[in-house]
């Protein structure tokens, strides 16, 4: 097996990223951090990636968050502003992001999970907050939490510290789906074929709008978001996809 602590390859048009630290429950390290930087990077610039996967190696884990024991601590590096940076990247990443979770969810591993445009779960995952139970507080993932469900549900779920099954944390809206266990694969997979077949321009383009028109007060973001629809409109993807509609044909997508 592969010592680094992040895999990358390229299957289907999807950019694929393993957290590779299975006997850790696939806890992040400052080296993970860089390699998730660098993969991102690959992906956003190779033509062939259509959208991109986030997972775990092995069946316990999706992410558990930090390696506590010595694991961020590296000397003259800020390794809370590099994940937080991540987090923002991976957030506003202009290619569809999918993350796939089975086991555990913990911690930084939900940033990883929130931050990403669907998230399916498999039915027997586990989430949570568990920062405060070792004096901490999820500062960064916070910011993502907050965004994405009640702010009540999330302050019980932060104070509490609880472990939460994928039922609940569909209902909060912390994950888009769930899928049996034997059964997270197919669904994993039956929903990346459906984005790579999109126009890739045009998700990139839409993406990038609702990112930047998220905080704007509402005047200004429909302004912004017209101006941006135009540029949607004159790609050659948008053509291509009204003719293929005119003519009731599957479209054929260039990205351009």
């Amino acid at each position: 097996m592969n010592d680094q602590h992040l895999l990358y390859r390229v299957e289907d048009a999807v950019g694929i990223i393993t957290i590779n630290r299975e006997q850790q429950r696939n806890a992040i390290t400052p080296e993970a951090i860089d390699l998730f930087h660098t993969y991102l990077d690959q992906a956003e610039n190779d033509e062939r990636v259509r959208a991109v996967l986030i997972t775990g190696a092995g069946d316990k884990a999706f992410c558990t968050g930090a390696q506590l024991a010595g694991g961020m601590a590296t000397e003259g590096k800020d390794i809370f502003g590099s994940y937080a940076n991540l987090l923002d990247r991976l957030a506003g990443f202009p290619k569809p992001t999918v993350a796939r979770v089975k086991g555990y969810c913990l911690a930084g591993g939900m940033g990883f999970m929130l931050a990403c445009d669907i998230v399916i779960a498999a039915d027997d995952a586990k989430f949570g907050t568990p920062e405060v139970n070792v004096g901490l507080w999820p500062m960064m993932i916070g910011a993502l939490i907050f965004r994405n469900v009640l702010r009540k549900k999330a302050m019980e779920m932060i104070l509490l510290g609880e472990r939460m099954t994928a039922r609940e944390a569909l209902d909060m809206g912390l994950i888009t789906r769930t899928a049996p266990a034997d059964g997270l694969d197919e669904e994993v997979n039956n929903v990346l074929k459906i984005l790579v077949s999109k126009s890739p321009i045009g998700m990139r383009l839409g993406k990038l709008a609702f990112y930047e028109a998220t905080d704007m007060p509402l005047k200004s973001a429909l302004i912004h978001l017209s101006e941006k629809l135009k540029e949607v409109v004159g790609t050659d993807d948008a053509r291509e996809g009204i003719t293929a509609f005119i003519e009731k044909r599957p479209p054929v997508f260039t990205g351009r």
